[in-house]
Order: C-alpha cells, then sequence, then structure tokens
C-alpha cells in the first residue's frame, strides 16, 4: 500500500495537539503549542497556523507530500465539517467559525473538522475497544465530558450535526451552574475537573495540603489506592454522578458497548468495574442485558506510541521529571492495553453477573 500522510489536530481549551500521521497510524512529527482559547477565535486560529505550518517544513525536509488535515475540535460543527457553529464554553468566541476556509486559505491544504468526541468514538468503533458492534455508546471523561452515539454503524449527532451533546445532559435538577449556561449538566458533576474541585475543596477543609504535587486526577487515584478518605469519598462521589449518566443513556440507545476514554480510564480495571457496577445499579436491567462496560483501547495504544516516539525523539515533547520518564510511560500504557485486552473476558463475565 502506498504510504499517505495527513496533519492530524487536536484543538482543545488548553492546547493545540497535532502530527503528521501516515494511513498505517504511524507519527512521524508531533508537537504541542498553547491555545489561546482565552483571548480569541482569531489567537486559536492563529496556532492551529502555526502548528501546520511547523508540520509542513518537517514533511517538506523528509520529501514528504500532505494529503490534507483533519482538526478535532470542541463544539458543534455543521454538517458539512467546515463551520464551527458554537457550543465550545472552553475557547473565546468559538462560533460560527468557517475554519476549513480559513485553514485552507492560509495553509494551501484541504481540510476539514469534526467535533473531538464524536472522531474519538468513530475510532474506537472502527479500530479499538468499540470493533464488532453496531450500537456504541463512546464517554471521552476529562476536563469536560464529551461523547459520541453509534447506531447501525453509523455515527448519529441528531438533525443538521446539532445533537449527542452527552456530556451536557441534564443529572441533578436546579443543580449548580454549568459552562454551558444551564444547570445540574453530568459534566459539571463527573468530569475530572469536577472531581478534583470536589477533592480540593475536601483537603482545603481538612487542612491538608500536597505542596510538592500537582491537584489532578492521577493524584486522587494514587491516593485512593493508598486508602486515602478523602481520596476515596471523591473517587466514590465522582464513579456515582457518572454511573447515573451512564444509566440514562443505557435506558435511551441500549447499547452493546459503552465505551469509556479519558485520563481516569486509565485509572485501571478497578476504575471501570466500579463505574460499571454503579451503572448498572440505575439502569433498567432488560435495557442494560446486552450492555459492556469497557475501557477505550485505542487511547492507551496511541499515548503508547507518543510516549516512545517522544523518548526516541529526545524528550521535546512532554515534560519529564527523570531521562527515562517517557520510557517508563510507554511500557505502562502498553501493559495498560495489554490489561484491557485480557481481562476483556472477565470483564465481560462479571457484567454478566450483575445482570
Amino acid at each position: 500500500m502506498e504510504k499517505e500522510y495527513a496533519i492530524g489536530i487536536d484543538l482543545g481549551g488548553t492546547s493545540v495537539k497535532y502530527a503528521l500521521i501516515d494511513n498505517e497510524g504511524v507519527f512521524y512529527f508531533q508537537g504541542k503549542l498553547p491555545s489561546k482559547a482565552d483571548v480569541s477565535a482569531e489567537a486559536v486560529i492563529g496556532q492551529l497556523v502555526t502548528a501546520i505550518n511547523e508540520v509542513k517544513a518537517f514533511a517538506q525536509e523528509q520529501g514528504y507530500k500532505i494529503n490534507g488535515i483533519g482538526i478535532g475540535t470542541p463544539g458543534i460543527v455543521d454538517s458539512t465539517n467546515r463551520i464551527v457553529l458554537g457550543g465550545a464554553e472552553n475557547i473565546n468566541g468559538w462560533e460560527n467559525i468557517h475554519l476549513a476556509d480559513r485553514i485552507e486559505k492560509e495553509t494551501g491544504l484541504p481540510a476539514l473538522l469534526g467535533n473531538d468526541a464524536n472522531l474519538m468514538g468513530l475510532g474506537e468503533t472502527m479500530y479499538g475497544a468499540g470493533q464488532g458492534a453496531t450500537h456504541v455508546v463512546f464517554l471521552t471523561v476529562g476536563t469536560g465530558i464529551g461523547g459520541a452515539v453509534v447506531i447501525d454503524g453509523k455515527l448519529f449527532n441528531g438533525y443538521a450535526n446539532r445533537g449527542t451533546e452527552l456530556g451536557h445532559v441534564p443529572l441533578i435538577a436546579n443543580g449548580e451552574p454549568c459552562a454551558c449556561g444551564s444547570v445540574g449538566c453530568l459534566e459539571h458533576y463527573a468530569s475530572t475537573s469536577a472531581l478534583v474541585h470536589r477533592f480540593s475543596q475536601r483537603i482545603i477543609d481538612a487542612g491538608i495540603s500536597y505542596p510538592d504535587e500537582e491537584i489532578n486526577g492521577e493524584l486522587i487515584v494514587r491516593l485512593y489506592k493508598q486508602g486515602d478518605k478523602i481520596a476515596q469519598l471523591s473517587l466514590e462521589e465522582h464513579c456515582d454522578f457518572l454511573g447515573h449518566g451512564i444509566a440514562g443513556f443505557i435506558n435511551i440507545f441500549s447499547p452493546q458497548k459503552i465505551v469509556i476514554g479519558g485520563g481516569l480510564s486509565e485509572a485501571g480495571d478497578f476504575y471501570i468495574q466500579k463505574v460499571s457496577e454503579k451503572a448498572r445499579s440505575y439502569a433498567i436491567p432488560d435495557c442494560a442485558v446486552n450492555t459492556q462496560i469497557i475501557a477505550a483501547a485505542l487511547f492507551p495504544y496511541m499515548q503508547c506510541v507518543r510516549f516512545l516516539a517522544d523518548y526516541i525523539n529526545g524528550d521535546t515533547y512532554y515534560k519529564i521529571q527523570y531521562p527515562e520518564h517517557n520510557l517508563v510511560r510507554t511500557k505502562a500504557q502498553f501493559k495498560l492495553l495489554q490489561s484491557v485486552e485480557e481481562y476483556t473476558p472477565e470483564m465481560q463475565k462479571f457484567i454478566a453477573s450483575c445482570i
């Protein structure tokens, strides 16, 4: 098969991640820039163009011909996959943006867009944990909560591509305000950001601090496994909130698989099992009879490739704390991927026992 090359971009509220990749999934170049999402839409577009030009320069040096650009963006993308309509609360002014046109004009390369969670969900269905299923719900749990729904093997986006904002289904009536302008949304209660916020408030109230640690999901999981009471309370609460939301998706879609991606899904088998237990305790049993709740497979694989590539290239992308940090990360991601594959039958038996 003749090699073809494309630029892939993951736009987020914090950073722009970009790579040159071929049609076999091999990375040749990757980089990361601040997205400037808190500045303006024009500032974000400027960062995208900078990233693309950096990849183009590398490709030209190596003699690679770039076929096009694919951009995963937060928010609602129109049915032509060229315009961002809105709905991205984490990027200032990110609405009614003719992004594909702008990128093509600035870079001279064809471009297409897609909602970031939809693209991740479609990838997991075609090549990852959702393989073999025709009805899949994908959730990415991170700074926010994104989702994708696959029905009869096709991505379902609602009329005019304006649906499946799964992170903003109402979870709690008259609840706390969400960034989207509504109240009580699943994202506000069950995202990693929400977990970190609630944990942080509890340790402040308890007079506890971690001066040498960044307060994030990784720290909370580590403390949870060490038996820390506040971490255990916070993570149990998180799993309960997320389980409630997933139960709703089971009752509506009755999918064959619910695939969970994002940083916390890498915490280990215990996390998926705990979320699954909560979801099944709230879902209608007849709706859940054919549903498996599993961890995403592509994310660990992609991270494994990224960490290894960065290690080989001299640790220029990910921040490291010691010389072989990225190699250690590579081995951890590979072990996680093996674990996902090895324990899938066991998880399926466990799920069957809960029905």
